[in-house]
């Protein structure tokens, strides 16, 4: 429940035409979802600009009370002809009455609640899709201030700017649900003792923060390409809004960097294999298995064409090397023509620039296809940090996989049945759940051999 005090439909609810039936409520529950992920950002966006950037905790309640408000309204009433401008009007009289409440509890400091409801004007909609970018932009900086450390930026941009949970955000950190709100609470601390100003940064402060920016966004598109929980591995919604929000990025001088090409260069060329990922059924299909016919053609041709914009200059980011893997892969004719010596050579100098356990197992695979199912092996045995890795079920597939390629079925089945406790995405536990079954069988096989010999 927000802390906002309720308000009279009258005050903050503009009309909508009624019309009661079950599709209209179960369009209401889609549409929310849908405004839940594309319109936080945004309301956050313009609710910040005209409350203050102090008042971060303040937008996201108002922000939040708006959006369980459509849901109710809508149910009832019916979904109105401009769901965006409704949403934002009830978030704009929401703010309103917020201020309010807060004149009346603060009565000692009338001039600081008289500032900021000035603030909030009776038309406070947004009126052009540049303010509404701008606000984006402003917000993306915000969250990425040189005062906060690293992961605190992208912890706090993946919450306000892409709506993530805390739950989304805790599995993409590999972290707990109460680390990640403890980072939270002390980030916003933060923003209001150094006075962060709602602006886009001087060239000179650019660099920093970019690099927070782009680390958002990527872990967004991350989350859209392989979901963390739920019944779809996919979720091309959060793709295209990682898509949506580099493109106001490099639009603006601030993002256009050789580094932000490279990672839209990645997000597209990685995008454009999404229609072979799937079966029919939603099951997960290896990439050695993908129709290739079904890639996007054209969203390679423009992840090609970004990664020669990325080229410009002599910089060499992480996004750099991993559009140039995906490169690899989107132009092999087909999955026996991939050149993996480049591909293990791309993680090498990876790993040198990131040392993460996640690139090293990413390597590890690279380098069974290359050398065989043992050096893959080896390689994750000799990973730094794999401790962090122990909660992840790709850890415990790859090694159930690679095992099962040397016949070591009991080895396989063990590290499968381990990655099918830990998945949390139906269609990879379907997969994980052939791939066990698959093993456990040659098992029974092996146990039954093994019977027959000792009796003979």
């Amino acid at each position: 429940m927000s802390r906002l005090e309720k308000n009279s439909p009258d005050e903050s609810t503009p009309t909508v035409t009624p019309v009661g039936n079950e599709a209209v409520a179960a369009r209401t529950t889609q549409l929310v979802e849908h405004f839940f992920r594309h319109e936080t950002g945004r309301l956050h966006g313009a609710l910040i600009r005209l409350l203050g950037v102090q008042n971060i905790s303040l937008a996201e309640d108002v922000a939040q009370e708006a959006l369980l408000k459509a849901m109710r309204t809508w149910s009832i009433g019916g979904i109105p002809p401009n769901p965006s401008a409704w949403i934002t009007q009830v978030a704009m009289n929401l703010a309103r009455d917020a201020l309010r409440h807060r004149r009346m509890s603060l009565a000692k400091q009338p001039s600081i609640i008289m500032h900021l409801e000035h603030r909030v004007p009776d038309a406070a909609v947004p009126s052009g899709e540049e303010e509404i970018r701008d606000d984006a932009l402003r917000l993306m900086f915000v969250c990425c201030h040189p005062s906060l450390p690293p992961d605190a930026q992208v912890v706090l941009a993946l919450k306000v700017l892409c709506g993530f949970s805390t739950g989304e955000i805790a599995r993409a950190f590999l972290s707990s649900d109460a680390a990640i709100e403890k980072q939270l609470t002390r980030t916003k601390s933060r923003i209001k003792e150094t006075n962060t100003a709602f602006e886009i940064p001087q060239p000179t402060e650019l660099s920093a923060r970019l690099d927070g920016v782009l680390g958002a966004i990527y872990l967004l598109f991350n989350e859209g390409y392989k979901a963390s929980a739920g019944e779809k591995l996919l979720r091309e919604d959060l793709c295209k809004e990682a898509l949506r929000l580099l493109a106001i990025l490099i639009k603006h001088p601030a993002g256009n960097v050789p580094r932000a090409h490279a990672l839209l260069a990645l997000m597209l060329l990685t995008a454009a294999r999404f229609p072979s990922r799937l079966d029919e059924h939603g099951a997960l299909i290896r990439l050695d298995d993908q129709d290739r016919s079904k890639w996007n053609q054209e969203m390679i041709a423009r992840g090609l064409m970004e990664l020669v914009a990325a080229a410009q200059g002599a910089e060499l980011s992480e996004y750099h090397l991993q559009a140039g893997i995906a490169a690899i892969h989107c132009t092999a004719p087909d999955y026996a023509s991939t050149d993996w010596a480049r591909i293990v050579a791309h993680y090498d100098e990876l790993y040198a620039l990131k040392r993460s356990p996640v690139v090293a197992l990413n390597r590890a695979v690279a380098l069974a296809h290359l050398r065989g199912a043992q050096a893959g092996l080896d390689a994750i045995k000799g990973i730094e940090d794999r401790d962090r890795l122990e909660s992840n079920y790709l850890l415990h597939a790859v090694i159930g996989e690679l095992h099962w390629r040397l016949k070591n079925n009991r080895a396989a089945a063990e590290s499968l049945r381990r990655a099918l406790q830990l998945a949390h995405v139906g269609p990879e536990q379907l997969y994980l759940t052939r791939l066990l079954q698959r093993s456990s069988q040659l098992v029974s096989e092996d146990r039954d051999a093994d019977f027959k010999h000792s009796r003979n």
